[in-house]
């Protein structure tokens, strides 16, 4: 009977695959930014996948089974590593960098919002935009001051009803169209980023067209849809067998998240013509002009626009959570003072919350500035992944520090290949990340940004001043920060969510 119960509590590595690609791909917002790159989305797709999300993961993994005994995730990595000062500094920047992905997430919701009530024409004014990301973040807070579970019960069939539904149609949509015939996108192209002329006839390049680093841009922002493999690290250990099992399990992650992607991708860059494809509103547009073609009606497009908007809100509302969760814990270990410590009588961290909207509200203002929707898209993508590159790079340079420091730590998953192993893997995801770190402060060639100085000062204060934030506090972090007992009961109470919080 207690074999049997044992194994019982294994995760097989099917399930940990799924789980992690299911963290990846949160939502279809990347999709149009993938399609703009027409086929030399396999470089930046092949990029992501190889040099990026398997070295993270299986960086994770390790880390990961380092603190078993420990929760926290990346918290606990850095600061056995860094030391807490780095520890916080590091999950205050994966909180803030959140929440500056959080307005990229409502205008992706908000252009479904305009397709389900038949009116497209709203989802490029970037009135409506700002206005619904300010309005639908509150709701989402709102939600989350409920409980935990509360959300968690919200969110439940997001991915399922708003992600996976949506995409596997789009792809299908997509068959129908080159089955019937139909124009395809990628044959009518005269951007020289995209395509190659061969004896007078235009066809789609393969490799990227390079002729500065503008050119490039893009990979940086594509790079963040393959971001959140190292959440699931820390599941490694419930693995029977790690050594071998997790390696399976991020190959598996890879192919549904590279399938996933290249496949959406695809489908909006054949359906829709490559001048008409719109960050924002890709998805929708083909959904509309596929079924137009298909059946001359656009009212599956409005049950699928509210389907998305939903799998993008209730994303929105799971992240929500979750990081915060991870600044409380900063907060109990007193790196915080104590009015950002106090949770409701359900054990959420309502303070934080209300900072985190205040924040939120600032950022989704760019939209009512900016004339153009699809770029204030990019820019706000570019400000979040400057900030993620930045965790990534410690993650990697923990992992290889503590080969050295702590040597003595057992490790349920080992990168194999002792210290050559880890600074191939490591090294290699290091330098891929800084790569596309430099590349996030690029302004794009494919987009109309206007001024690049503006462009790069403002993506540039925004890393600054948000990775300076955590810097002054610590600075100023006094003796009297520390909670009592009692303050910590009260979020560790029996409807607490207890995954995030960090003991190290």
């Amino acid at each position: 009977m207690g074999g049997a119960h044992r194994a019982n509590r294994y995760l097989s590595v099917s399930a940990l695959g799924f789980t992690t690609a299911a963290s990846i791909v949160t939502s279809l917002r990347g999709l149009p930014m993938m399609a703009e790159e027409e086929m030399t989305m396999f470089f930046y797709i092949g990029f992501s996948t190889l040099l990026f999300l398997i070295p993270a993961g299986l960086v994770a993994a390790e880390l990961g089974s380092m603190y078993a005994d420990k929760t926290g995730g990346l918290y606990a990595w850095i600061s056995g590593a860094f030391g807490k000062k780095v520890g916080f500094w590091i999950i205050f920047l994966s909180w803030i960098q959140v929440i500056v992905f959080y307005p990229t997430g409502m205008s992706f919701a908000a252009a479904g919002v305009a397709f389900a009530f038949d009116r497209p024409d709203i989802a490029q004014n970037h009135v409506y935009v700002g206005i619904f990301a300010i309005a639908a973040f509150w709701l989402c807070t709102a939600i989350a001051f409920v409980s935990n579970q509360f959300a968690l019960k919200v969110t439940r069939a997001g991915f399922l009803a708003g992600t996976a539904l949506p995409g596997i149609i789009l792809v299908a949509v997509f068959l129908w169209w080159i089955a019937t015939g139909h124009d395809v996108g990628w044959q009518h192209t005269t951007n020289d980023a995209v395509t190659v002329v061969h004896d007078g006839h235009d066809s789609p390049r393969f490799f990227p067209y390079i002729a500065g680093l503008s050119g490039l841009s893009f990979l940086a922002g594509i790079l963040l849809n393959f971001a959140g493999v190292e959440s699931q690290g820390v599941h490694s250990t419930e693995l029977k067998n790690p050594s071998k099992g997790y390696p399976a399990a991020i190959m598996i992650a890879a192919a549904v998240a590279f399938g996933i992607f290249t496949l959406g991708a695809l489908a909006v860059a054949g359906i829709v013509a490559y001048d008409k494809i719109d960050l924002n509103t890709g998805v929708f547009d083909a959904f509309t002009l596929g079924f137009t073609e298909m059946i001359h009606s656009t009212w599956p497009v409005r049950v699928l626009s509210a389907l998305i908007a939903y799998g993008a809100l209730a994303g929105v509302l799971a992240w929500i959570m979750g990081p915060s969760r991870g600044v409380l814990a900063t907060a109990h270990d007193g790196m915080l003072p104590p009015v950002l410590q106090q949770v409701n009588n359900r054990g959420v961290q309502v303070n934080i919350l209300i900072i985190q909207g205040v924040i939120v509200t600032a950022l989704s203002s760019i939209y009512l500035f900016m004339d153009d929707v699809s770029s204030a898209f990019f820019l706000i993508s570019a400000m979040a992944v400057s900030l993620y590159l930045i965790i990534y790079m410690f993650m990697y340079a923990a992992a290889i520090r503590l080969r050295y420091t702590h040597p003595e730590l057992p490790r349920a998953f080992k990168i194999p290949g002792g210290k050559t192993g880890i600074w191939l893997f490591a090294g290699i995801g290091f330098l891929a990340v800084a790569f596309a770190f430099v590349l996030a402060f690029v302004p794009p060639s494919q987009l109309p940004i206007g001024n690049k100085a503006s462009y790069i000062g403002l993506v540039a204060a925004g890393a600054i001043i948000f990775s300076a934030i955590p810097l002054i506090i610590e600075k100023r972090k006094k003796p009297s920060w520390v909670p009592p007992d009692e303050v910590k009961a009260k979020a560790l109470g029996p409807s607490a969510d207890r995954s995030h919080l960090t003991r190290v």
